[in-house]
């Protein structure tokens, strides 16, 4: 058989070699989550004849255009309910047993694919020799909401339908990837934003246990999850939009898909995403890992230094905003927060958008990956701690370090079309990302990912809190965020009291 034919559970995948990289693209790992199985938790994919060819991308799930995404290298020309798909890139489909990382996107949930350029595998199983899998998984409206009160048993786990194909492409994972050259007893899911809150869920989602033995997150943790009622809330509002009544539900079947979209663009960002429903998520998933859900799995998590700079500074409600702009923008944030924020992080300085970005990188980002790393360390599990604080120069360097920067440099993708746009291009960018890609080869390989090119880097405890910062000069630093840390704690017992 040639080296490019393999033969999957459910078939032979003609894939192709580029260099010394083999790739098999658009493999289904689940049926066509449309018609009758909208809402529904993802089915067994069907078995073929003869050989399918897998050299080309599966079409991404449904979403709308957002100029970010494009920013970001996301491409939507090719969108389809009939998603769920996944791409192997390997050193070759042999029996040697490599290591293999599965990349869940980011998107807020409602955009991303598995697709994308800048998440291209080829220099992981080149450079690594690693097998890479990136996947797509249901999205928005399709993908997480609740229905589940509303509609009962047959919609009960609906609002975590995307969750539940990350679920079945690590199944596929576990019964396929011997074939492609993988060790399916040594997985690594990372992901970045909704990709690793997306595995902070997982940490604590019962289906997904003993699926994944590592677990790498960048900007995201377990903090991310709707309880029942708000997701019910939000699912209401949508089905007012659509003109749907709760007792008619079977309706949202034929409905056109742009449609749903285009109902669900109306709910505030954030709205949709994994939910405690229950029955596939039982509890909060930081509740859930602090009773040890995922005390046997080595984690490798960070932030960026500043990741809330892309997201105001190309929102036009910054724009020329006077001082009592300003004001009003914090209030509707923080609302009875302000005053604490003001007294006790500002400094009693003037409200501002530095202070604003800074806020929300520790409140969305630093403050949600610490508080995991906690509940892991607690539970004797070995954990990793990074921050990436290399600045891009692009938009007269008003972005600084900030989120999805660290991507390319992960994957080793910066030659890839547009990532200068993002990165610039000076030369040391390639300096970072050799010492960031090896370290995420190294902690697939080896669960620990010091390098030959980096400072010693100790595992994370309560006392040192040993953060490596990746910058062309990394360096190990002891509780970087210390001060934020302890003032943003004391800030959040004050609002419970």
């Amino acid at each position: 058989m040639s080296k490019t034919i393999v033969e999957s559970a459910y078939g032979k995948l003609q894939g192709e070699q580029i260099g010394g990289v083999f790739t098999w693209k658009g493999i289904p790992y689940a049926k066509p989550p449309a018609g009758d199985l909208r809402f529904c938790a993802p089915e067994l994919p069907e078995s073929w004849e003869g050989i399918r060819d897998a050299t080309s991308f599966s079409p991404v799930a449904p979403q709308s255009q957002r100029e970010i995404m494009e920013f970001f290298g996301n491409d939507i020309s090719n969108m389809s309910e009939d998603c769920l798909y996944l791409n192997v890139w390997s050193p070759g489909a042999d029996d040697k047993k490599r290591p293999v990382m599965v990349w869940i996107h980011g998107g807020a949930f409602v955009s991303g694919s598995g697709s994308s350029s800048w998440y291209d595998g080829t220099s992981f199983a080149a450079e690594g020799d690693v097998v890479v899998v990136t996947i797509n998984y249901r999205l928005g409206i399709l993908g997480f909401l609740h229905l589940g009160e509303l509609g009962g048993g047959e919609y009960a786990t609906s609002g975590n339908c995307g969750i539940q194909d990350q679920v079945a492409a690590l199944q596929w994972v576990q019964e396929n990837i011997a074939s492609f050259g993988g060790d399916p007893n040594n997985v690594t899911i990372f992901g970045e934003s909704a990709g690793a809150m997306s595995i902070g869920v997982l940490l604590g989602f019962p289906s997904a246990q003993g699926l994944f033995h590592k677990a790498i997150l960048q900007s995201g943790a377990a903090a991310n999850v709707h309880s029942s009622e708000k997701a019910t809330k939000i699912a209401g509002h949508i089905l007012e939009t659509l003109q749907v009544e709760p007792t008619n539900l079977s309706k949202l079947a034929e409905l056109p898909v742009e449609q749903l979209i285009q109902a669900a663009d109306l709910v505030p960002p954030m709205s949709l995403g994994p939910v405690i429903d229950g029955i596939s998520l039982p509890k909060h998933p930081e509740d859930a890992i602090a009773e040890g859900s995922a005390k046997d799995i080595t984690i490798l998590i960070g932030t960026n230094k500043d990741e809330y700079n892309i997201f105001s500074a190309f929102d036009p409600e910054w724009k020329n905003a006077d001082e009592s702009k300003v004001t009003k923008i914090f209030e509707k944030t923080f609302g009875p927060m302000v005053q604490l924020i003001s007294t006790y992080l500002g400094g009693n300085k003037p409200l501002s958008q530095e202070l604003y970005n800074k806020l929300l990188t520790m409140s969305v980002f630093t403050y949600p990956a610490q508080k995991l790393s906690e509940l892991q360390v607690k539970q004797g599990a070995s954990v990793w701690m990074y921050r990436f604080d290399w600045e891009t120069p692009v938009f007269g360097g008003v972005l600084k370090s900030t989120h999805a920067l660290e991507i390319p440099f992960v994957f080793n993708t910066l030659n890839t079309p547009n990532t200068e746009n993002f990165t610039g291009s000076s030369p040391d960018r390639q300096l970072v990302a050799g010492q960031m890609h090896q370290a995420w080869i190294n902690f697939a390989h080896k669960s620990n990912p010091n390098t030959e090119n980096l400072p010693e880097w100790q595992q994370y405890n309560l006392n040192e809190r040993s953060t490596m910062i990746f910058n062309i000069e990394s360096s190990v630093e002891n509780d970087p965020n210390s001060k934020e840390r302890i003032i943003w704690e004391q800030a959040a017992m004050m609002m419970k009291s």
